[in-house]
């Protein structure tokens, strides 16, 4: 049998919400703040306060470590703007490429 905490009721204004899903306008906001020379704690505390400026839920910090992780893992394996342009300039890509990747849609790197 459970039965319910007893203050439970009382202190229920003080509860902090954290929110099941990260808003794409936050996840778009931790792309642009995140950088890779500042702790994650620092990345999590300034998407705090984008949220909170929004209106948002305050995402928990292991989600946003998670997402830090997946964005930081994602900058690495992107080519370069300069790459691209040699490949372009020797036909390597077609002309798009450059286009798709200051588009941010992204180009895969090309095969060795």
């Amino acid at each position: 049998m459970v039965t319910p905490a007893c203050g439970a009721a009382r202190h229920s204004e003080e509860v902090t919400t954290f929110a099941p899903r990260i808003s794409p306008r936050l996840v778009e906001a931790l792309v642009r703040l995140d950088d890779t020379r500042v702790p994650i704690a620092e990345v999590n505390r300034r998407l705090g306060r984008e949220a909170e400026r929004l209106g948002l839920p305050r995402p928990s910090y292991q989600r946003v470590r998670e997402l830090v992780h997946q964005s930081r893992r994602l900058r690495r394996v992107r080519p370069t703007t300069a790459s691209i342009l040699v490949d372009v300039a020797f036909r390597v890509r077609p002309p798009t490429a450059i286009l798709d990747h200051l588009a941010g849609t992204g180009v895969p790197h090309r095969a060795a």
